[in-house]
């Protein structure tokens, strides 16, 4: 009779040599916690950049989201006037934001949940204050970067005229709604783009794919973005179509603090509930 104790196939000690080993550990999903020290780490670093960088950075963010609104624009331009078309040309409006955040430059509504980690975890004046000066800093610069792709694409010939007029429309359509309405639909923008950040973190492979869902959904359901919302704030302007402080009051502000619910009220803390006692007790 066998008297071997009896040993679960999948158990992980059947794991026969370090390679396998090191491919069932790739393999594995990151815990809540894990996820969380990555969210952490990156958000001090980006606490400590110096200002000079946060700026550039920023306005190199303002001008390529601008690619959302002018591929967007694009396919608006090429495509039928059908009922599908819309979602269709949704999925340009993802392209600003993968040019962005996968060549890891300072968007605002990331920050929303990076930068605020670390402010939860020590809850001390130091890191308050090096939050709002990021913040202040990567949002000043993002809408200087918005402006100056706004003035480019207004008082140049850099788009053909069909795609000046339906980028002219899609701005238009994006600022038109009343003050509580842009703030009710920038919670959930700011909840996919916290998401989105938390998601990124737990691996590379599948980075792609989660900036593109995410945004395209932002897109997809007419929610509003303060950053990308920026260009089209500032389209709207320059073309004389618009004075720019009701706007601001109706639109820029409303969208800001419904970003900012949505991205650290309610995904932020709400993340941080789940592994609080975690990182506080020490616990994998």
């Amino acid at each position: 009779m066998d008297n071997a104790p009896h040993r679960d196939p999948y158990h992980s000690d059947h794991v026969r040599n370090a390679a396998e080993s090191d491919a069932v550990n790739q393999a594995s999903k990151l815990s809540a916690r894990l996820v969380y020290h990555v969210v952490l780490r990156e958000g001090e670093e980006e606490l400590e950049r110096p200002t000079v960088s946060l700026v550039w950075s920023g306005i190199a963010a303002g001008v390529l989201i601008s690619f959302s609104i002018v591929a967007e624009a694009i396919f608006v331009a090429k495509l039928p006037k059908t009922s599908w078309s819309p979602l269709v040309a949704d999925i340009g409006y993802t392209l600003g934001f993968l040019l962005v955040i996968l060549s890891r430059m300072q968007l605002f509504t990331e920050n929303t949940i990076s930068t605020v980690l670390p402010l939860l975890t020590r809850r001390d004046g130091a890191t308050a204050m090096a939050v709002a000066r990021l913040w202040a800093v990567v949002f000043a610069a993002n809408l200087a970067g918005c402006l100056l792709a706004a003035s480019f694409f207004v008082f140049t010939a850099a788009l053909p005229s069909e795609v000046a007029t339906a980028m002219a429309e899609i701005s238009r359509e994006a600022v038109s709604a009343a003050a509580s309405e842009n703030f009710m639909r920038a919670i959930p923008a700011g909840v996919l783009i916290a998401a989105l950040v938390w998601m990124t973190s737990s691996g590379d492979y599948e980075n792609f794919l989660i900036v593109f869902v995410f945004t395209w959904l932002i897109a997809a359901g007419d929610f509003q973005h303060v950053i990308a919302g920026a260009v089209e704030m500032s389209y709207v302007v320059l073309s004389g179509e618009e004075r720019l402080w009701p706007l601001v009051s109706e639109y820029q502000l409303p969208v800001l603090a419904g970003n900012i619910v949505g991205g650290t009220l309610v995904f932020t803390l709400t993340a941080w509930g789940q592994v609080r006692q975690e990182v506080k007790g020490g616990q994998d």
